[in-house]
This record gives structure tokens, C-alpha cells and sequence, in this order.
């Protein structure tokens, strides 16, 4: 037992190492955010909102935002109307190739950004949706699509289906069980998975480099700022992005905790 109990507390030990190790770089982004240096300055002479006030003036800045903030809630739309489906069909079908379809879904996660974005590009640009807002969501829920389908697959594997059979039983139809019973008991995991599926597309920057054209996302803004000319902007929009993914994560995690006290 002791040494099980010393086992644990050096993985402890060393997963908080890690983690402060990959949180080092915020102690720095953060203090230049507030630089009150006309270029990047670290330790920052002094503090000051001007770069704040910078990215607020800035219209490209905030087109770039809104326009990254639509396209992600419209990947997660899309991912979860195509992903839930799939989901149910993975979890409660029972069809030739089942195994095939559910390892083409999460193909995604293991193919990288780079290789997927050159392969859409090629596709695209026949089709002429390169720099289109609705051809880079399709590009997003491709690759949200495999977040959606492993949270829902989740939640469906841990779903109590005597409930449904307790509605079809007091005589519900398939469609009234589905939308009373079943949706609103996985409405953690939906809400999850949206959310995932948004931060995944918000974040992303190798396809919108592709996909986007001259439509400018956050991302692609960053990147671009980044090589011509760099400015504490920089930092302090990447303090507001690192927020908002914050803020979503947080909430990720509430309704995580609320999928295992329901399924309890």
C-alpha cells in the first residue's frame, strides 16, 4: 500500500511539473498584454490598456473575431446535426461495416492539419468554396465531427434505455421518447460536445490558412500579424482567446460532472 501511495504521489508530483511547465509561457503573455512598451518588452517598464484599446479600435481585429465566433458556432451546429446520428447508429445500430464507420469518423484526430488541409484544398478549389465562410466550416466540422461522436457515444453507452422502454410502454412513440426522455437525459453530453466542437474550429488556424482566402478568422489574423510586424496586440488578444477557451472549458467540465451525476 505504501508503495502504491508513493506511486501516486510522484505521478501527481510529475503530471503538476508538466503542467506548469506547459503553463510558463502565460506568465509572460500576460504581463506584455499590459505593457505599457511601444514593442515587446519583457518585464514590462510599466502597465497600461493600450493594447486592449488597440484591438477594440481595430477593425479587422474584431471583423476576424466575430468572423471566427460564427464560423465555430456553426461548425458545432453542423458536427453535432451530423455527429448525433452517427452516434446513436454506432452505439445502438447494428449493421455490416459498423467497425469501418466508426474508425473513418475519428479519422480525423489522427490525420494531421496539414495533410487534411492540402487534400480539401485541391477539392475545394473545384468547387469553388476556397474563401468562403460556409466551405471553412465544412472544412472545421470535418474535424470536429470525431469530438462530437466520441462524447455522444459516451454518453449513449451510459444511458439508461429502461427509461425509453418505460415511455414506449405508457405508449410514447419513438419521435416523443426521443425528444422528452432521450435528448433531454444527454443534454450534458450534447451541450459537451457542442462545445468541443466550437473550440475546435475557434482555435484552428492550418485549414483556415487554406480555406479562408482573404477572409481573415482570429487565428489566421494571428498568424498573420505574427509575420509581418509583431506588437504586444499580439499578446493581448491572445490573453482574450486563452480566456474565452478558458471559459468554454470550464463549462465543458460542469456539464461533464453533470453527465456522471445523472448517469449515478
Amino acid at each position: 500500500m505504501r508503495s502504491l501511495h508513493a506511486s501516486r504521489l510522484l505521478l501527481i508530483g510529475f503530471c503538476a511539473l508538466v503542467y506548469f511547465f506547459l503553463m510558463l509561457p502565460l506568465l509572460v503573455v500576460f504581463p506584455i498584454s499590459l505593457s505599457s512598451a511601444p514593442y515587446m518588452q519583457f518585464p514590462p517598464p510599466g502597465f497600461s490598456w493600450q493594447w486592449y484599446e488597440r484591438y477594440l479600435d481595430d477593425p479587422q481585429w474584431i471583423d476576424s473575431t466575430w468572423r471566427s465566433l460564427y464560423i465555430g458556432g456553426a461548425t458545432a451546429i453542423l458536427a453535432l446535426a451530423l455527429g448525433v446520428p452517427l452516434a446513436f447508429s454506432l452505439v445502438r445500430g447494428r449493421f455490416f461495416g459498423r467497425i469501418v464507420v466508426d474508425r473513418v469518423a475519428l479519422a480525423p484526430i489522427i490525420v494531421p492539419h496539414i495533410i487534411f488541409a492540402v487534400a480539401v484544398y485541391g477539392l475545394f478549389a473545384k468547387l469553388k468554396l476556397i474563401g468562403t465562410w460556409y466551405g471553412l466550416v465544412i472544412g472545421h466540422t470535418v474535424l470536429a465531427l470525431p469530438f462530437v461522436v466520441l462524447v455522444i457515444t459516451a454518453g449513449l453507452r451510459d444511458f439508461d434505455r429502461s427509461l425509453e422502454q418505460a415511455a414506449e410502454g405508457l405508449g410514447a412513440s419513438r419521435w416523443q421518447t426521443l425528444r422528452k426522455i432521450t435528448l433531454p437525459l444527454l443534454r450534458p453530453s450534447l451541450v459537451s460536445a457542442g462545445l468541443l466542437a466550437f473550440i475546435s474550429s475557434f482555435d484552428e488556424v492550418v485549414v483556415a490558412l487554406f480555406l479562408a482566402g482573404a477572409n481573415m478568422t482570429l487565428p489566421k489574423k494571428m498568424f498573420d500579424n505574427i509575420m509581418m510586424e509583431i506588437d504586444p496586440t499580439i499578446a493581448s488578444v491572445s490573453v482574450i482567446q486563452i480566456l474565452l477557451v478558458s471559459v468554454v472549458l470550464v463549462l465543458i467540465g460542469r456539464f461533464g460532472r453533470g453527465l456522471k451525476d445523472s448517469a449515478r
